[in-house]
């Protein structure tokens, strides 16, 4: 599967989400043969309830549970997603400049350690 997804900002509060407002839609590509996010009930609960889901599908386009498409490490400086933000970074190449702000994001990060 190789199409743009529309991609809604479950968290906020990661230091790869900071730039973006919870709520936000984003246009990414998702660039995937089989994945699809997998858990049991009880840790996708705990995902939810420590707000370690970080992005969901819109239109879920490969099944995975609870439209889950990014979830985050507990101290929130990692993240692992299906789709490919790195592939909308300028209009001219993807979709939109939409995945900017994990970059941005980070950067904040890293600057605001030094």
């Amino acid at each position: 599967m190789c199409r743009d997804v529309w991609l809604q900002v479950a968290s906020d509060e990661t230091v790869w989400t900071s730039r973006y407002e919870r709520g936000a839609d984003l246009l990414i590509p998702l660039k995937s043969g089989e994945g699809r996010y997998v858990a049991s009930e009880f840790e996708l609960d705990k995902l939810e309830g420590e707000d370690q889901v970080v992005f969901r599908y819109r239109d879920n386009p490969n099944g995975s549970m609870r439209d889950i498409a990014g979830v985050c490490s507990a101290n929130r400086r990692v993240i692992g997603l299906m789709p490919h933000p790195e592939h909308a970074t300028d209009p001219l190449t993807g979709p939109s400049d939409d995945g900017l702000g994990v970059f941005y994001s980070a950067l904040d990060a890293v600057l605001a350690r030094t």
